[in-house]
C-alpha cells in the first residue's frame, strides 16, 4: 500500500520561503505522477504543483506559477515543493498526492498524505 508522509511545514513570515518534502513508500515511485495540493480554511482543495512520473512535465496553479517549484528525486523516493515570496494567501494545509498522471483535479490522484500546515504570518 502506497504511503505518503509530508514534512517541512511551519510558520513563515510574508515574503519568506519554505520547502516541503514528501516521502513515498509501498510502491514503485517512478510509476506515479506526484502532486501537491493545498486547502485553506473554508476553501476547496486546489493544485499547488504537480510533476509527471518522468519529471518532464509540471503543472502549477495560477497563483503559484513562478513562485512554487515542484521536483522529485527518484533515488530517494521523494517529491519536494519549494515555495518563495509567500503571502498570507498561501496559508493552508498542504497535501502530497500520487496518481497515474498529472492533473489539476484532485480526484485523479489515488493516494494522499496526511498533510502539513503552512502558516504565513508576521
Amino acid at each position: 500500500q502506497v504511503q505518503l508522509v509530508e514534512s517541512g511545514g511551519g510558520v513563515v513570515q510574508p515574503g519568506g520561503s519554505l520547502r516541503l518534502s514528501c516521502e513515498f513508500s509501498g510502491g514503485t515511485f517512478s510509476d506515479y505522477a506526484m502532486g501537491w495540493f493545498r486547502q485553506a480554511s473554508g476553501k476547496e482543495r486546489e493544485l499547488a504543483g504537480a510533476i509527471s512520473w518522468s519529471g518532464e512535465l509540471t503543472l502549477y496553479g495560477d497563483s503559484e506559477e513562478g513562485r512554487f517549484t515542484v521536483s522529485r528525486d527518484d533515488d530517494k523516493n521523494m517529491v519536494f515543493l519549494q515555495m518563495k515570496d509567500l503571502t498570507n494567501e498561501d496559508t493552508a494545509v498542504y497535501y502530497c498526492a500520487a496518481g497515474s498522471h498529472v492533473d489539476f483535479d484532485s480526484k485523479q490522484y489515488e493516494y494522499w498524505g496526511q498533510g502539513t500546515q503552512v502558516t504565513v504570518s508576521s
